[in-house]
Order: C-alpha cells, then structure tokens, then sequence
C-alpha cells in the first residue's frame, strides 16, 4: 500500500514538473550543402513562479551543439555563444534570427533540406529535458537581416570562428 501511494505522489510530481516548461514554433534554418552549420528557433514558455534557464541542448544532427546570442558592437553584429538562455517566470522567450538560438555546429547531414525534421534535446536548470523535433525551414538571409534591423553596411562576424555565417 505504501509502495502505491509512494508511486501516485511520485507520477503526481512529474506531471507537474513536466509541465512548467513548453516548446512551440521550433524549427532548424535549411542549409546550402557547403555550410556545415545551422541554428534551431523556438519558442519556450515557463508557467512556473520561478525563473528557469535553458543550460544545454544536443542533436542527433551535428557532432556540437551551443547556446548562442548576437550583440551589436562597433557596426559589426557578433555571435557568441551564452552559458544558459532564462526563461522568467510565467512568460514565453523567443529563439529568433538575431537573437538566441541553439546553433548546430559540424552537420551530419549537410545539406539540411525543407521537409527534414531534426531532433533537438534541450536540458534545463530545473532538471527538465524536453526533446523537440524540428522541421526544417528554408529562411532567407536577407529577411533575416531586415526584421532586426540590421544594414546591409553592417557586418556579421562569429565570436568563436565556428559558426561559418
């Protein structure tokens, strides 16, 4: 008997657990077949009374996975990667062209074509792990760049080297 009650508390627990965290609107950008990396979007929405991080991600896709981030400095927009991207409490961050985004660094499978899914696992500080999969999208550069507000002046340069954009 306590052996069953011990159970329905512990599946109680979990059901509540799991549900703090949610991901929609995820999908990876379409590559060209000579670039060896792509980047994942998403939205994820936290309904607890707590700040959560996302802290890592990995894919079946590509052999590195990262947290990623661009700021704007000296003209020159520069992606880096970040340690963890938070999701405050009762609200939605978006993953988005010129913001964070998971990047998928070193494909398996290059190119990346529409109509693909990819699996992407992503782990958070509260010990949650959600498995998204992805559709891939194609999307253009030059869309991406006009919805941030970047210029065609302006220049983009990857912190780390690994980025290949």
């Amino acid at each position: 008997m306590k052996m069953k009650l011990l159970s329905l508390l512990f599946l109680s627990a979990s059901t509540l657990f799991a549900s703090s965290l949610s991901v929609k609107n995820a999908y990876v950008r379409a590559t060209p077949p000579s670039l060896p990396n792509s980047a994942a979007f998403m939205e994820i929405t936290n309904t607890s009374n707590e700040t959560i991080s996302l802290v890592s991600a990995t894919s079946s896709a590509s052999n590195i996975v990262e947290l990623h981030t661009h700021d704007m400095k000296d003209g020159v927009m520069k992606m880096y990667q970040v340690p963890k991207i938070d999701i405050k409490a009762n609200s939605t961050t978006v993953l988005k062209p010129g913001g964070f985004h998971v990047m998928l660094i070193d494909l398996k499978t290059k190119p990346l074509k529409e109509e693909m899914q990819v699996e992407v696992d992503l782990s958070f500080s509260n010990g949650q792990n959600i498995k998204v999969f992805a559709p891939v999208k194609k999307v253009m550069a030059g869309m991406m760049m006009k919805n941030h507000g970047m210029h065609n002046k302006q220049k983009m340069s990857c912190g780390s080297g690994k980025c290949g954009q």
